[in-house]
């Protein structure tokens, strides 16, 4: 068995499973925020005529989509997760700490676990070495009554990534130039798996920015095999607990797709759909109204710093506006420790609170019509923030933040 398959046997407690079977599996964790929460708990008191959650210690629930409230109607579900919680004692509950997938980073996870979350890139967590999949509101309500689901077993293709990425490229162009070959289609239902010397020297956080988007090929997991960088994350985060480094070995694959990354431009992905994706030179100077740096995409401490050193006593470019926004409050805690969020105020720009921002849509920074944003989030749906006739463009920090200097879409190799 390859590692995904290594994986969901241990969890359906079987010696092997192969592609295309399907297997009732047990959870480690289910996770849920408050796009969804408030269907999910409908459909497991009243559907389900469920009385007690499975487990109050493994349902970890978020807000950070719609937080702080910015409706009333965003009050009432928090209001409904919040007395849900209390109902059933869950332990976990996190309110304005941050984006979900990042809250489970920080706290949560570990190599080889499974988890499920009512959010699409719950895929996220292969960074580490967890099988992690987004699902509906009536598989995850179904799950909080035995913390188990079912599976097909995926096909699983595996990405190798060569060489080494030239000052100014990132892992979000990487991960954008695999979705733009693959296509939104082309991991449909698939897991993906990249190794590769350039996936090695990537931290943890930029291993998360790659796996991240793997569900924007449709894929249902990411994976990158633990390695020691793992270990000195989870040791500084406490979690200490033993786990094998070598995950399995060997295995079969759908295929096998090679990248040689040296040579790879910053990409941009241009509206309206993830995988119209471009090189920055076939856009350098397209003129943009406003750029945000955030999201369970590109919100961690070293997104921050990576645009704050190109923002640095500089300003952004008149009659536009540059949103920040932390993905969690230590990320928050930590750039205000070190004067990030000072050089995003000084070059003119706003910092929101921890969650999810500009990248959904449903808080901060809407669009108005015809208006184009450049930010780091993960999609460029029509309408996602804002007006359904305004354009959004996805990019790295980077390119993000120097072109939040010049107003329009800039090369930051230009400046590195």
């Amino acid at each position: 068995m390859n590692e995904i398959e290594s994986i969901i046997a241990k969890h359906a407690a079987v010696e092997r499973v192969v592609p295309g079977e399907i297997v009732e599996v047990t959870v480690d964790f289910v996770m849920t925020n408050d796009a969804t929460t408030a269907l999910n708990i409908s459909i497991f008191e009243d559907t389900l005529e469920g009385d007690t959650i499975w487990d109050n210690e493994k349902l970890i629930m978020v807000m950070d989509h719609y937080t702080p409230s910015n409706t009333v109607a965003a009050a009432n579900t928090h209001k409904i997760m919040r007395d849900f919680a209390k109902k059933q004692a869950v332990k976990y509950v996190y309110d304005g700490v941050g984006i979900c997938h990042q809250v489970m980073l920080e706290e949560h996870i570990m190599p080889g676990q499974l988890i499920i979350g009512a959010d699409s890139h719950t895929c996220s967590y292969g960074a580490i070495g967890a099988l992690s999949t987004g699902m509906g509101s009536t598989d995850i309500a179904v799950s909080w009554l035995d913390g188990k689901t079912w599976l097909k077993v995926p096909e699983t293709i595996k990405i190798i990534l060569d060489g080494k990425a030239s000052n100014g490229v990132y892992s979000k162009d990487i991960t954008l130039k695999v979705i733009s070959d693959l296509t939104a289609k082309g991991a449909t239902y698939k897991a993906i798996v990249f190794e590769g010397e350039a996936v090695s020297a990537m931290s943890i956080a930029e291993r998360m920015t790659l796996c991240n988007m793997v569900i924007e090929a449709g894929g249902k997991f990411a994976y990158i095999k633990p390695d020691e960088k793992v270990k000195q994350y989870l040791n500084s985060r406490g979690r200490n607990d033993a786990f094998e480094l070598d995950v399995c070995e060997g295995g079969q694959y759908e295929r096998i797709i090679r990248y040689d990354i040296s040579n790879l431009e910053p990409q941009i992905a241009c509206p309206h759909f993830v995988d119209n994706i471009c090189g920055i030179s076939e856009v350098l100077g397209l003129e943009m109204d406003e750029f945000f740096i955030g999201a369970c995409t590109n919100g961690r401490y070293e997104d921050l710093k990576v645009a704050a050193d190109i923002l640095k006593g500089k300003k952004i470019a008149p009659q536009t506006r540059l949103i920040v926004t932390p993905a969690s409050r230590e990320i928050y805690k930590q750039a205000a420790r070190d004067g990030l969020l000072e050089i995003f105020m000084d070059s003119g720009a706003m910092i929101c609170n921890p969650g999810c921002s500009t990248c959904f849509g449903a808080t901060e920074g809407l669009l108005g019509d015809g208006e184009r944003l450049l930010t780091t989030a993960n999609r460029n749906f029509i309408g996602r923030v804002g007006s359904k006739d305004s354009y959004i463009y996805l990019a790295s920090p980077a390119v993000v933040a120097v072109s939040a200097i010049t107003g329009k879409i800039t090369d930051p190799r230009e400046v590195l």
